[in-house]
């Protein structure tokens, strides 16, 4: 059997995490953040609510890895950018 290696990686403003697995070729994006310890590590992690990406690409949970792919876990946004970019025009003005 074939297999890929692939990384997955989360980040928070106190901690990284970056793990390197090997899976079978073919595996979707979910079983690399199940075998990677991830959720474990990080118990916040709520799959329901939060992106996840390939190299800065969204891509869902079951979207096929390619060998030497970086999974991605993406935080929630604290503000809307849209928003943020008013308020500082406005405070420019």
């Amino acid at each position: 059997m074939d297999e890929i290696e692939v990384s997955v990686c989360c980040a928070r403003p106190d901690k990284v995490f970056l793990k390197v697995l090997r899976l079978p070729a073919g595996s979707p994006v979910m079983t690399a953040i199940e075998h990677s310890g991830v959720l474990q590590e990080m118990p916040e992690i709520e799959l329901a609510t939060c992106r996840v990406g390939v190299f800065g690409k969204l891509r869902t949970l079951d979207a096929v890895l390619r060998a030497h792919d970086r999974v991605e876990i993406y935080r929630p946004l604290i503000a809307d950018p849209k928003e943020a970019r008013r308020r500082r025009a406005v405070r420019k003005a």
